[in-house]
């Protein structure tokens, strides 16, 4: 992701870019712009707007991290994923947008080169790492839902899911903090304004066509390809089960009489049945059966029993599709936008396409973290419990106070 600033001519109805032609022209301010009739009025707007945007973006994403500390049943390899996820869209409200506020207002940055390299950084690399994060939950849907066996066996191996955490950070990071602070001395160029903050690489179309490849496309075509992946799956099973017969009850297909099964824990997604009658529950040795009373009866047919493994399994599995579907589709209209005038952008040197439609795009990035959150409990019941918790155990401890 690459930044427009707030170099704006009086055509520019968001300030956010300008031609390059422009580039040293007075800088206007947001509020000169959109308020020339009535400023004070517009920057009330303004500040109420972002404010509620920063807002909702931090405590939004606070309350996904503070789950995951109260909630010991969310510290699964899926759900680090979204923490993973929700702590770079609380960096995005808690550092990004606010620093950028001021530069807003006055269209000219005003803290200094070193925090305008370190803003253009840490901005460039959460919004990367959203991307990158949802690319790695797609994946591991995908191998929950097609490779369920591999799936659990990795599910284990705690080091693994950070290794993955960590490789989104890393990956994230070498796509744009090199060429941030290095590009200027490489280039050698320095005809960018002081009182602005843009990188070194801003007019470099050849590095804005490659980075948003990188960024967006690649993983654009990489969710795209798990989702439809996990599309045929669930087709193709569902087919499957509408030609399922299942047996009576009351025999088994020999004609012999009915013999009890019952499912483990262990065994249930491998769709593993348990006979009663053999010698090792007969002897008398206890084993755990978990009754499902309201999902799954005990048979005494096997085959309907794994028929309602099936059903059961594949309804999970449907769930898994519809959740990451909402959060693919969600990163897909936001991302999409300012991608696709970036590279056209790119390919014709910032004079085919109004500036302010690049400043609209631009906001929908960050407007995303801040949807994230509510996407969650939307998706998964888990998170919808893990967040009552939270709100539970604060309103109990500020009743306690005096």
């Amino acid at each position: 992701m690459f930044h427009y600033t707030v170099q704006v001519n009086m055509k520019l109805v968001f300030s956010l870019s300008g031609n390059v032609t422009n580039i040293n022209q007075t800088n206007t301010s947001l509020v000169d712009v959109m308020g020339t009739q009535s400023p004070q009025i517009t920057m009330i707007i303004l500040v109420t707007v972002i404010s509620c945007l920063i807002l909702v973006t931090v405590l939004g994403n606070t309350l996904v991290i503070l789950a995951f500390i109260e909630d010991r049943r969310l510290r699964n390899r899926s759900n680090f994923f979204l923490l993973n996820l929700a702590i770079c869209d609380f960096f995005i409200g808690a550092f990004c947008i606010p620093f950028y506020v001021p530069y807003v207002f006055t269209g000219k940055w005003l803290l200094g080169k070193f925090l305008c390299k370190l803003w253009l950084i840490v901005d460039n690399l959460m919004c990367t790492a959203s991307a990158f994060n949802v690319v790695l939950i797609s994946y591991d849907r995908f191998l929950s839902v097609t490779m369920a066996v591999l799936h659990r066996s990795i599910e284990k191996e705690h080091g693994r899911t950070v290794l993955n955490m960590a490789l989104v950070w890393i990956l994230a990071s070498l796509l744009y903090s090199p060429a941030i602070i290095f590009w200027e001395y490489v280039d050698g160029d320095k005809s960018i304004p002081t009182d602005l903050c843009l990188p070194g690489y801003f007019y470099a179309w050849y590095f804005l066509l490659g980075a948003s490849t990188f960024d967006f496309l690649l993983p654009l075509l990489s969710i795209s390809f798990f989702n439809l992946s996990l599309y045929c799956n669930i087709r193709s099973r569902s087919r499957k089960k509408q030609h399922i017969v299942t047996s009576p009850i009351d025999s088994n297909l020999d004609g012999n009489p009915a013999r009890p099964y019952i499912i483990s824990g262990n065994d249930f997604h491998n769709g593993a049945v348990k006979d009663l009658n053999t010698p090792q529950y007969k002897k008398g040795k206890r084993s755990l059966c978990c009754f499902f009373s309201n999902v799954l009866p005990l048979h005494r047919d096997q085959q309907t029993v794994r028929y309602n493994v099936h059903v059961i399994k594949l309804s999970r599995d449907k769930k898994i599709a519809k959740s990451l579907s909402v959060l693919v589709c969600v990163f897909g209209m936001c991302w999409a936008p300012y991608s696709l005038l970036m590279t056209i952008r790119a390919a014709c040197h910032d004079n085919c396409i109004d500036s302010y439609w690049y400043d609209i795009t631009f906001w929908l990035l960050w407007i995303n973290s801040s949807v994230n959150p509510f996407l969650y409990p939307l998706c998964h019941e888990s998170f919808r419990k893990a967040f009552a918790k939270v709100f539970y155990k604060y309103i109990k401890n500020k009743n306690l106070k005096p």
